[in-house]
C-alpha cells in the first residue's frame, strides 16, 4: 500500500514534505484543514487521503509525499483541532481552572463531533497536544502532587468529557433517525418502566425512583462527575 511504512513513525518528526523537488505546494495545516472541513460536515467516515486530495485540488499520489498514512492524516486532524484549545492564565484555584479546561474540551468536541472518535494517548504528543497538556499542568501548579499523579488527573477529566460527550452525540444522532420525537419517546419508555416498577419486582429501583421522579438534569450529572473526581485530588491533612 502507498505510504506505508514498514516501522513506526511520529508525523512530527518527519519533513513537512519528503523526497526533493519544487517548494511544497501545501502545508500539514493546510492538509488538515481540509481533513477538518471534510469531516465536520461529512463526519469521519468521509475523509480519505482521495477526499483530502481532491478537496485540495492535487492527485491523491501526490498527497501521501505529505502524509504517508491516513493514520498520520487523523493525527494532524486531533492537532488542529486541538489548536482551538484557549490557553489563559492560570488564576491559581486548580479547580476551577480545570473545570474550565473540561467545559473547552466539550465544547470543542461538539464543534468537531467526530473528535471523540480519535482520542487516544497515540497522538497526545503532537504540538497543540503538548501546548495543552503543559498548559494544564500550570494550572496545576497549586495542587501539591506529583506530576504523574497529575497528568492522571488529565487523563480522568478527558475521559469523563469524552465518555459524557460520545453519549450526547449518540443520542442526537439517534433523535435524528426517528420518525418521532424524543419527547414522545421518553413518555412511552417512562411510562412502560413505571408500569415495571409497580409489580413490585425492583424494590430498591422503586425506592430511588421514589425520591426523585422528576427529569435527570444532565448538566447537573456532569458537573457533579468533574468534581467528584476532582474530590479524589484534593490534598488530605
Amino acid at each position: 500500500m502507498a505510504g506505508r511504512a514498514a516501522e513506526p513513525q511520529v508525523i512530527w518528526a518527519r519533513p513537512e514534505r519528503a523526497g526533493r523537488g519544487p517548494r511544497p505546494a501545501y502545508t500539514r495545516a493546510d492538509i488538515a484543514a481540509a481533513a477538518v472541513r471534510i469531516a465536520d460536515a461529512e463526519g469521519l467516515d468521509a475523509v480519505s487521503m482521495r477526499r483530502v486530495a481532491a478537496e485540495l485540488g492535487c492527485g491523491t499520489m501526490s498527497l501521501y509525499n505529505y502524509v504517508p498514512r491516513k493514520e498520520d492524516l487523523y493525527e494532524l486532524m486531533v492537532d488542529a483541532a486541538g489548536g482551538e484549545h484557549e490557553l489563559w492564565e492560570p488564576g491559581g484555584d486548580w479547580r476551577a481552572d480545570m473545570l474550565r479546561v473540561a467545559h473547552q474540551t466539550r465544547a470543542l468536541m461538539h464543534r468537531h463531533p467526530w473528535l471523540p472518535r480519535l482520542m487516544s494517548p497515540v497522538y497526545g504528543f503532537s504540538p497543540n497536544s503538548l501546548r495543552y497538556l503543559e498548559h494544564c499542568l500550570v494550572c496545576l501548579d497549586p495542587l501539591p502532587r506529583p506530576y504523574g499523579t497529575k497528568l492522571e488527573l488529565i487523563a480522568m477529566l478527558n475521559g469523563i468529557v469524552t465518555t459524557y460527550v460520545t453519549n450526547e452525540l449518540a443520542t442526537a444522532e439517534r433523535t435524528r433517525s426517528l420518525p418521532w420525537s424524543q419527547e414522545q419517546e421518553n413518555a412511552i419508555r417512562i411510562a412502560y418502566l413505571g408500569g415495571r416498577i409497580a409489580t413490585g419486582e425492583y424494590p430498591r429501583m422503586a425506592a430511588a425512583f421514589a425520591e426523585d421522579t422528576g427529569p435527570i438534569d444532565l448538566e447537573a450529572v456532569f458537573e457533579r462527575a468533574l468534581g467528584r473526581m476532582l474530590d479524589g485530588f484534593e490534598p488530605r491533612g
